[in-house]
């Protein structure tokens, strides 16, 4: 089945700009609603409500769980601690941040779940799972999954974990969609920023979004760069800028690499 979305019907929807994360270090959050929802969201709403909150990141994220505390006996408090300091009931969007070999994956996706079925959480997903840890994860959680979220940007090759989620109906959200600022000097981009009329972080942004099922989240407090990361419906990229961009890609390009965290990452 065709996702319930496109870049084009991006440009036509809009959320709120999330308040400020949690202190903790642990956890940040998106939430577009403060309000309890009886109804069962579907699978594909999942992905579109995925989608939503996620594309409008301030100096927010989803709420992301340390994988320390994702034990069945932990996480269900941490999580009412966050929303309680966050001042909501619930949010959009729940994430595993990193695996941990340490914990068996299964009492993760079950604690995962369960929050769900708690109301905690509208959506859960898993954050810098390989595709074989993404494959383990879908076969051990008892509900859907809407996402994975991983590095994504013009220099790094996400090909592969792209296509792996589109065939398992996942969206991939994209963290560091502008590689920390190691685009910002790219000769490349700020030519196609000169002849589009646009900053060089709309070109990367833009090029994201216009790839199915990808969800940039770029990550600002500056209230005028946020109204920038979010101007980016109104002008598409030409199918050369799109592979010139496409081109960048570059080995040893992975940025959010943890030493002790970070899995055997997909070649």
């Amino acid at each position: 089945m065709a996702p319930p979305f496109r870049s084009s019907g991006l440009a036509r929807a809009r959320s709120a700009i999330a308040p400020r994360s949690s202190p903790r270090r642990f956890a940040s959050a998106t939430a577009t609603s403060t309000r309890r929802e009886n109804t069962e969201p579907s699978a594909a709403s999942g992905k579109a409500c995925a989608h939503r909150a996620l594309r409008v990141r301030t100096s927010s994220s989803p709420l992301r769980c340390r994988t320390n505390i994702c034990a069945p006996t932990i996480l269900p408090g941490s999580i009412e601690d966050s929303l309680k300091e966050l001042k909501l009931d619930y949010v959009d969007l729940l994430l595993v941040h990193w695996p941990n070999s340490k914990i068996p994956l299964k009492e993760t996706m079950r604690a995962l779940a369960k929050a769900k079925r708690d109301g905690l959480t509208r959506h859960i997903g898993v954050a810098n799972f390989t595709i074989a840890l993404l494959d383990e994860a879908l076969g051990l959680c008892p509900e859907p999954l809407a996402t994975n979220q991983v590095e994504f940007h013009p220099y790094l090759d996400q090909s592969k974990m792209l296509a792996a989620c589109r065939r398992r109906g996942l969206v991939l959200t994209g963290h560091c969609p502008l590689g920390r600022g190691r685009l910002m000097n790219n000769p490349v981009l700020a030519d196609i920023a000169r002849r589009q009329g646009r900053t060089i972080a709309q070109v990367a942004l833009r090029w994201s979004i216009q790839q199915r099922d990808v969800v940039p989240i770029p990550r600002s407090s500056a209230p005028g760069r946020i109204a920038e990361n979010i101007d980016i419906f109104d002008f598409a990229l030409t199918e050369d800028e799109m592979a010139r961009i496409h081109a960048l890609k570059r080995p040893g390009s992975r940025i959010a690499n943890p030493a002790g965290r970070a899995p055997a990452w997909d070649s």
